[in-house]
Order: structure tokens, then sequence, then C-alpha cells
């Protein structure tokens, strides 16, 4: 069911979503200081590609906590914006709210991505 999910996320958007990420990354690394940043953007471009039975939690201290205040401020808004944006369309109908719950989860995501680690979801 993973597999079927993660085929119907990718076409729905989760490959504009991922692509968004990979371009913030590409825009990162374009400068040696924003290198670490840009880093960090493809490891979750790859991750949002296929994000079905994936959870993340948030375990960062100080240094993730400034980090995300830079980048909150340059890349956080518009990629929340986003995937936000596509979780509302994906939610009218009602087939689609449980990929819009995903979207939403990445939007929330995108406002402090440094600090967070990804655990696969264990099905019984």
């Amino acid at each position: 069911m993973r597999i079927f999910g993660n085929i119907i996320w990718f076409v729905c958007g989760g490959f504009i979503i991922s692509a968004s990420w990979a371009l913030a990354g590409l825009l990162w690394c374009l400068s040696v200081v924003g290198f670490p940043w840009g880093v960090q953007c493809f490891k979750y471009a790859r991750l949002f590609l296929a994000p079905m039975g994936l959870e993340t939690y948030y375990d960062g201290g100080i240094i993730s906590g400034m980090t995300n205040i830079i980048w909150f401020l340059f890349f956080g808004i518009p990629l929340a914006l986003e995937a936000f944006v596509i979780g509302c369309a994906l939610c009218v109908s009602i087939i689609g709210i449980p990929w819009g719950m995903q979207c939403f989860k990445i939007a929330k995501f995108s406002f402090a991505p440094f600090g967070s680690r990804v655990v696969r979801r264990k099905i019984f």
C-alpha cells in the first residue's frame, strides 16, 4: 500500500514539492556560506519524492534553531506556502485527503527542517 501511495503522491504534487526543494538547494549552493543549507535541501528533496510511511520529529538544539531562523527568512515561507496550497487543492476531493494531509505535514516541516529526524513508521 505504501508503494501505491507514493506513486500517487509523485503524480499529485510530490514532484513539484521535491523540485522546489531541489531548486532551493541549488540557490543555496551558489555561495560557500549557504552550502550546508543546500545539501540539506537536496536530502529533503529526495525524501519528498516518496514520503508515505515516514514521520518527522524535531530534536534540534540551539544551533539548529539559529539555522532554522535563517532558513525561515529566506526559503521557509515560500516552500511552506507551496505545500499548503497543494494540500488544499488535494483536499477538495475526498480521495485526495490523505495526500493533502501529507502536504500539510511538509508545510509544517518547511518552517524548521534543521534538527529534524525522519523515521519510518512501523506498520503492524
